[in-house]
């Protein structure tokens, strides 16, 4: 590969990292409260989080995550309400944030040449989300002084059917553009 080529793969890739960084923030606009007593709401987030792993490897899907939360503590209204800051990392849900990098990094290992299964993309996807849910509930526990349990009852279980749901959503989005040749190198 020469120089110019390499510059072409190089643009190529941070601008998937960016677009992977915005797709996270866009799915933080729409924000469903599941139960009333939860400080956590239902967004697309976290699909997107499982993409950017799944798309760009783990490295690239760790850089879209740190992206996204640098534009969101620098002040950019990216998260989920359109907060912003380091309060939104130091608040009930920051653990879920916080998870958002090594979810992206251990979904990253699904992405290979030849295209896994889907099944085994789900796997990938169900494994990730488990980190981004574990994080996110002990921060939750630990902030509003609650058991693991009850963290778990108000941050874990009304979100599985939408986890399994978006983790569905991921691996059929990420077949389709690796099936049709459409992803980064």
């Amino acid at each position: 590969m020469n120089d110019a080529q390499s510059s072409l793969v190089s643009i190529h890739a941070i601008v998937w990292i960016a677009l992977m960084a915005a797709l996270t923030a866009a799915g933080a606009v729409v924000a469903i409260p599941v139960v009333p007593f939860s400080p956590v709401p239902i967004t697309l987030q976290s699909m997107f989080v499982l993409l950017s792993g799944l798309i760009l490897g783990p490295k690239g899907g760790a850089f879209a995550m740190l992206l996204y939360l640098a534009a969101g503590c620098l002040g950019l209204p990216v998260f989920t309400g359109g907060k912003a800051g380091l309060a939104a990392f130091l608040g009930p849900t920051g653990g879920f944030l916080i998870g958002f990098v090594p979810t992206a990094i251990l979904c990253g290992f699904a992405k290979s040449t030849p295209v896994k299964p889907l099944w085994a993309l789900l796997l990938y996807c169900l494994a990730a989300q488990a980190v981004t849910l574990g994080i996110g509930t002990a921060q939750l526990a630990f902030l509003l002084q609650i058991s693991v349990g009850k963290a778990l009852a108000v941050g874990v279980i009304p979100f599985l059917p939408g986890a399994v749901l978006k983790c569905i959503g991921a691996a059929f989005i990420y077949r389709f553009l690796a099936v049709r040749r459409l992803l980064p190198a």
